[in-house]
């Protein structure tokens, strides 16, 4: 997309000092630029600092002092927003001086510091703190009445906030919803709508103020006015409109209601004509009537500050990097405006702060939002300090308010004042608020100093802020090594890298001591285990969260129960990627095939609801059963049963989703085929991060859960014995479960072979009709073929029916092209003496031809005689006479022909098939891909496993050349790892497929001193893992020794 701007002429840049550089005294242009200009900014927890800049420093000096004074390294997702006497909103231009900023007052300017590009996916914001300005600015839109939602969604949020700010919901303390009647969330609050708030408060206890961030985030971003700040306009025919610009593109509303979406993919260019505005679609393919559309806004000004927001919201989330373009030199006749976007791209952004992340102190939250509380909050239960802020530049503030890389004192251009609506005492200014907290930069006695006005002024010519003689700020992790190169990263490269091998992760490192415990109750992957007990992100005293960790029982039971909530929370997910995320895909588009999604959505959306209450049950159980709710210990309820129990009713749930699966997948996978649309709109979703695997995985998801809960129950039940007072209704729940999975299970394996014929169907190319519903899948992978030219790898895939082998095609298609295919009946196996220095041969005999392949070991070469052999007995008894073939010769060349005659006049030729390679989303993690390049084999048996077998967790990863451990949320499902920051990321980070890999337990050479830890290893990829318990560290070992299929 271009963009081109109109206008008059104007005043080149030249003239205009760059940063940091400023004439000597004694030239005319110094007297110019020796004026001053005091702007004020307000934060988003209401604070406001004033800053004195010179008269023509330009925008980008304001804006990094601003960063500075936050110690802010996400910097480019915030801006400084101004008004003018027009009230139009303007964003600070960091490219002219503050004396040429359109529309900006040069007399006492304010500005607001805010969210300036609202990211769609929260959980690319890498730190705590940005997390926390997002949510910040989250509660002041939807205060200010500009996120609108329905009333359920806003006591959610607000509900999340009051988490945040007043931790777990007691009753004790809140025995009716005025506790919160002191907040502003919305401007239409009421007392209905704050008791909403109270329930859903209830439902949220256990979460840490992140946790509760995130979650106001995540629940933010669905909504569809997130992010949106609208302007009026008219269209061509002067009907009013509202205009805004997100992530995806230009939206137009006729009042709250979005009537159009033009995205960026649609837009060929955007341009603006004194007030008219632009924008010019591609010609095909959109189905828009016209090629160019227009609106017209009531000045030229606010015509080019929306043009503006669209070029730099274009620039940060669609384009990798943005050109540096110099200014063009003073010209007679101007050719239109020079303005591009000068800061980072969204990817940019991404990869700047992993690549620059150090180890952050903990910030301290303000304890008291001024935007939300009411003239009449209680101020004897709040504890209210400037100090409590991050970044004042105070002692005795939780974080150093030295920037976390370096920016140059040359553009200070003077002092810096920070001002509060309370009272600070000067106590706070002569020593730290805590002995535990880090020692912070000192600030000169004597350019300290607390003013009438109630404000803390601090002189920066005479040093802002000492730093000569300090420790330094931060500790900086050792240097982050990748632990091997096939842990394929889809944030650092794309997921359609064909080698396994040859993508290093890019996961943020947050480096743990050695000698540091695991927490058994985890609560933010996010940070290092030891701020997780620190005071900096909760209330709660370091005492309180000791004795919390002692409560956690030992019990069986408890990991057991564990176990479930951990998987129910991955599982949740997986339902939302359906019911969510593949429903909003298809409801934009048109010519799909409709009943097949009808069927789909009917079914799954019963189940994400009861997984979403189930979810909510099980959490406040286990925080119950950990003792962090709050009640006395005698009172709580150790163990599940009750709550299945409750909840048996989901197998009839389960039934009707399992008994339409067949039909829902055979009509998606027909459409697929013959509807070209459907085809792109579905390769399209599965290129999204949040679909790491194929989408007829996580379609098949469900279809196994039952047997999942019944494996953990029988668990359950043996370790009670008969006389534990949830055993009765364990064992009640685990019959029910047997008896409804007894029933499905014929569906569930005729599903799951056919999901699994449907993902070969795309990894192959050369063959038609693979998924015939007679047609079995049995074993796939790679042999050595010999040929004229020697062994050479082969990708092999028997059948029920036909044995089929191929190889890969050309790199850029991610696909295998099929040589020849086989018939089973005739049909026969033999060992053979090693040939060529090769050993593990055998020679498959099918007519007239003859395949010596050889395995990659002893065992490997006996599941292949085994499955060959009794496939070839089975196949020689069919229950009918009729023969299926694919649209493909049987052989693809002449040397495997006995006697190598060169005459294909056996019964069983076929025509070729002339179907060539298509483009499709590549997933290098699945089993096709994994066998290919390890020279390994996946039978039925393991496949099946490999469904039952659904594990997840936090596990501690070690750093390959330190010993700091990282701490991650970790998946594992279909022969893979998948490696997340926290459970409640939408996409993993990286992955890490496990056929052929080794679980062992450390050597003494390896030197790792832990408990529970145990080691994989492929050649010489190395990782070690640490769980918090015996139980969970021999759950981890079952389940990935099932999957690397060594012992």
């Amino acid at each position: 997309m271009s963009s081109h701007g109109g206008g008059g002429a104007s005043l080149p840049h030249s003239h205009s000092s760059p940063s940091g550089m400023y004439p000597t005294p004694s030239s005319p242009e110094s007297r110019s630029l020796g004026k001053r200009l005091t702007v004020q900014v307000h934060f988003l927890d209401d604070s406001v600092a004033s800053f004195n800049i010179q008269f023509k420093a330009l925008g980008k000096v304001l804006f990094d002092q601003v960063c500075k004074l936050l110690n802010l390294l996400e910097t480019d997702y915030f801006g400084l927003e101004y008004i003018d006497c027009a009230g139009t909103k303007f964003w600070l231009d960091y490219e002219k001086p503050m004396c040429r900023q359109m529309g900006l007052s040069m007399i006492n300017p304010i500005m607001t510091f805010c969210v300036k590009f609202y990211t769609p996916d929260p959980a690319q914001l890498e730190e705590e703190y940005t997390r926390y300005l997002f949510s910040l600015q989250i509660k002041r839109d939807l205060a200010q009445g500009i996120l609108l939602c329905n009333d359920n969604t806003a006591a959610l949020m607000a509900s999340y906030i009051v988490q945040a700010e007043c931790g777990d919901f007691v009753s004790e303390d809140y025995p009716d919803h005025t506790y919160v009647s002191s907040f502003k969330f919305v401007p239409h609050q009421d007392a209905e709508f704050e008791h909403k708030i109270m329930e859903n408060h209830k439902k949220h206890i256990g979460q840490s103020p992140a946790e509760a961030d995130l979650n106001l985030l995540e629940t933010a971003r669905r909504c569809e006015l997130y992010g949106i700040k609208m302007t009026p306009a008219k269209d061509s025919e002067g009907v009013p409109l509202n205009l805004a610009v997100a992530h995806m593109g230009v939206l137009v509303f006729q009042n709250y209601t979005k009537i159009n979406t033009f995205s960026w993919a649609k837009i060929r260019k955007i341009s603006f004509k004194r007030r008219k505005f632009l924008i010019k679609l591609h010609p095909e393919g959109y189905g828009y009537y016209k090629d160019t559309v227009d609106f017209v806004f009531e000045s030229r000004n606010e015509c080019k500050n929306f043009w503006k927001k669209c070029i730099e919201n274009h620039a940060f989330f669609r384009c990798s990097e943005v050109k540096r373009l110099p200014r063009q030199k003073t010209r007679i006749f101007s050719r239109g405006s020079s303005f591009r976007y000068s800061g980072r791209t969204q990817k940019q952004m991404v990869e700047y702060v992993r690549e620059n992340y150090v180890k952050r102190q903990p910030f301290q939250r303000s304890e008291m939002n001024y935007l939300f509380r009411g003239r009449g909050a209680r101020s004897t239960s709040l504890r209210v300090s400037s100090t409590n802020r991050r970044g004042l530049g105070l002692v005795g503030s939780s974080l150093s308010a030295q920037p976390l890389l370096p920016v140059s004192s040359s553009q200070s251009c003077g002092s810096v004042i920070l001002s509060h609506d309370v009272e600070v005492p000067s106590a706070y200014v002569s020593r730290p608020t805590s002995a535990s907290q880090p020692s912070s930069p000192r600030v000169n006695k004597e350019s300290s100093r607390v003013i009438a006005n109630r404000s803390i002024c601090i002189d920066s010519r005479s040093s802002y802020l000492e730093r000569r003689d300090l420790p330094p700020a931060f500790e900086s992790p050792p240097p982050y090594q990748s632990p091997a190169k096939d842990l394929s990263s889809p944030v650092s490269q794309p997921r359609s890298s064909s080698n396994v091998h040859s993508e290093t992760t890019s996961i943020s490192t947050r480096c743990i001591s050695s000698d540091e415990e695991m927490s058994r109750s985890p609560t933010s992957p996010l940070r290092s285990l030891r701020e997780q007990c620190s005071t900096a992100h909760s209330p709660r005293s370091e005492t309180d969260t000791e004795v919390r960790r002692k409560r956690v029982p030992a019990d069986k039971a408890y990991f057991i129960s564990k176990e479930l909530l951990m998987t129910e929370r991955t599982y949740k997910k997986d339902l939302e990627l359906i019911n969510v995320w593949f429903r909003d895909e298809v409801s934009k588009e048109e010519n799909m095939p409709t009943h097949a999604l009808t069927v789909l959505f009917g079914v799954v959306d019963p189940l994400y609801e009861f997984h979403c209450s189930f979810l909510r049950e099980l959490e406040h159980r286990l925080a119950t059963w950990e003792g962090r709710t709050g009640m006395p210990l005698q009172t709580h309820v150790q163990g599940i049963g009750d709550i299945l129990l409750k909840k048996v009713q989901m197998t009839e749930f389960y039934s009707n989703y399992v008994e339409k699966l067949p039909f829902i997948l055979e009509r998606l996978n027909a459409a697929y085929c013959t509807n070209s649309h459907f085809e792109r709109m579905y390769c399209d979703f599965e290129m999204q991060r949040v679909c790491y695997l194929p989408l007829t995985s996580f379609l098949l998801r469900p279809a196994h859960r039952l047997m999942h809960y019944s494996s953990l129950l029988e668990r359950l039940v043996n370790h009670y014995g008969e006389n534990h007072p949830d055993a009765k209704n364990c064992k009640t729940v685990l019959f029910k479960l047997k008896q409804v999975t007894t029933m499905l299970l014929k569906n569930v394996h005729y599903s799951a072979n056919f999901v699994k014929l449907m993902e070969l169907q795309r990894d192959l190319y050369g063959i038609d009709n693979l998924t015939s519903n007679k047609r079995e899948f049995l074993r796939e992978g790679c042999l050595q073929k010999l040929s004229k030219k020697g062994y050479q790898n082969r990708m092999f895939f028997l059948f029920s029916d036909v044995l089929l082998y191929a190889n890969r095609g050309p790199i850029n298609q991610h696909q295998f092209k099929v040589h020849g295919q086989l018939p089973l009946r005739g049909l026969m196996v033999e060992e053979t003496e090693p040939k060529m220095g090769v050993s593990h041969c055998f020679t498959i005999y099918g007519g007239n031809r003859a395949l010596m392949v050889a395995a990659n070991s002893p065992e490997e070469k006996e599941k292949w005689l085994e499955d060959l052999n009794s496939t070839i007995q089975s196949a020689r008894e069919p229950k009918d006479d009729t023969v299926f073939y694919s649209s493909l010769r049987s052989c693809s060349s002449s040397e495997d022909l006995l006697g190598n005659s060169g005459n294909l006049q056996t019964p069983e030729i076929v025509p070729i098939a002339s179907g060539s390679a298509k483009p499709y989303q590549h997933f290098s993690n699945t089993t096709v891909h994994v066998c290919w390049h390890r020279n390994t084999t996946v039978g039925k048996e393991d496949y099946r496993r490999a469904l039952l077998n659904y594990l997840s967790g936090y596990l501690l990863r070690k750093f390959k050349n330190s010993s700091g451990w990282q701490k991650l949320w970790v998946v594992f499902t279909n022969f893979c790892l998948f490696f997340y920051k926290s459970y409640q990321d939408d996409f993993p980070l990286a992955s890490l497929p496990l056929v052929g890999y080794a679980v062992t337990m450390p050597s003494p050479h390896d030197n790792i001193n832990k408990d529970y830890v145990f080691k994989l290893q492929f050649k010489n990829h190395i990782y070690f893992f640490r769980a918090e318990s015996e139980y969970t560290f021999q759950r981890w070992i079952d389940v990935i020794k099932g999957a690397t299929l060594r012992s």
